[in-house]
């Protein structure tokens, strides 16, 4: 199938990437991080994905083979459309996604248009085993990729661990608390999910 494009691109719009190929326009269907790579290069190159069903035959273009990876693992899973996956990867890279993954962080997720909390919760079930073989993630990329947003989770993170968890540990039981709470209550909240 088409492996990759490399032109021009012609136009663009949210989600949507025309790249002109010898003479022919191939409309990709994109995500928005995508888009903010490409839109002011003179040549592009997206990596492709022909996603076929009875109906239609839709061409997914992405910046770098990370992005496409993840768009055909979220695609994998059960309930999990070409439209749901490009509303997670819009929204989160798929660094972010192998980090919500491992660490269990299915409410990130439902960030994303499209995808709920049951669907963010098989998506974390179904792509655990994939992502632990392709992404290798250490306790310490758990820790600053999860824990970038604030001071007070960075402090909560070191009182749980000073009580004798696992980095990792801390920062699965961390994902997903509002960076913006007291560090007392982030405790409290790591405590509740260490249990």
């Amino acid at each position: 199938m088409i492996y990759s494009l490399t032109g021009e691109l012609t136009y663009w719009e949210a989600g949507l990437a025309v790249v002109e190929c010898g003479g022919v326009g191939y409309a990709c269907r994109t995500t928005m991080n995508t888009l903010a790579k490409i839109r002011e290069l003179d040549e592009v190159k997206l990596y492709t994905h022909l996603h076929v069903t009875e109906n239609s035959f839709d061409l997914f273009g992405f910046a770098d083979n990370a992005e496409l990876s993840a768009f055909r693992q979220l695609i994998s899973v059960s309930g999990v459309g070409p439209k749901a996956a490009l509303s997670v990867l819009s929204d989160i890279t798929p660094s972010k996604l192998a980090l919500c993954v491992a660490s269990d962080d299915y409410k990130t997720l439902t960030h994303s248009a499209g995808i709920g909390a049951k669907t963010a919760q098989r998506i974390i079930l179904e792509l655990k085993d994939k992502v632990a073989k392709e992404q290798k993630i250490s306790a310490a990329d758990l820790q600053s990729a999860a824990f970038s947003a604030g001071d007070n989770i960075t402090e909560a993170m070191t009182a749980l661990q000073t009580l004798g968890f696992a980095s990792a540990q801390c920062a699965a039981a961390l994902s997903g608390a509002n960076p913006a709470d007291s560090v007392e209550d982030l405790i409290k909240f790591g405590l509740k999910n260490l249990a």
